[in-house]
């Protein structure tokens, strides 16, 4: 189930609140500048290629305005599992949006916005889109099963801007 559960960040083990309802996150996310949407689910076969997967949200991406984008696929027989987790641990920044649409399984975005951190777990069919410059990380859990497209403005994948601080370490992970 996807939810959003927002914490102070100076109580990082008790949220003051959980939202599950599909608007509710929308519209506390859209507050704060951040995009989360339903979209229908593509045909897609069980073992479809990246270009295939692209092909089936053509229609949804194409109407975002992104200009390039690539498929992620880490599950739980991945050889590099652990680093590619490791990898989105630690906050950082784009200087531009980082956009997600899961294809399947799921994963945890948590955004630092202020005083506040909101956990988003996004799963299959949602979008989450982080603008440009806010702090955030991304856990995809200990035994991860996590396909997603990624979308970017320009055809190479943005460099994060890592910001040093290790806030990530002390809030509730994918699997917690």
């Amino acid at each position: 189930m996807s939810y959003v559960a927002v914490y102070p960040v100076a109580s990082p083990d008790t949220p003051n609140k959980v939202l599950t309802h599909v608007d509710d996150i929308a519209a506390t996310l859209a507050e704060h500048g951040v995009r989360f949407e339903r979209w229908q689910p593509g045909l897609i076969e069980r073992d479809a290629s990246d270009a295939e997967m692209i092909a089936a949200y053509q229609p949804q991406i194409d109407a975002l305005g992104y200009g390039a984008v690539a498929v992620l696929r880490v599950t739980s027989d991945h050889p590099q599992k652990a680093e590619w987790r490791a990898r989105f641990l630690d906050e950082r920044r784009y200087n531009e949006d980082e956009v997600r649409f899961f294809i399947a399984g799921q994963g945890l975005f948590n955004l630092h916005v202020g005083d506040y951190v909101y956990a988003v777990r996004c799963e299959k069919n949602d979008l989450l889109g982080v603008p440009a410059g806010m702090a955030h990380w991304f856990d995809m859990g200990e035994n991860p099963h996590c396909i997603t497209l990624r979308l970017f403005n320009k055809a190479q994948s943005p460099v994060p801007e890592l910001t040093g601080d290790d806030i990530a370490r002390r809030f509730p992970g994918l699997d917690d």
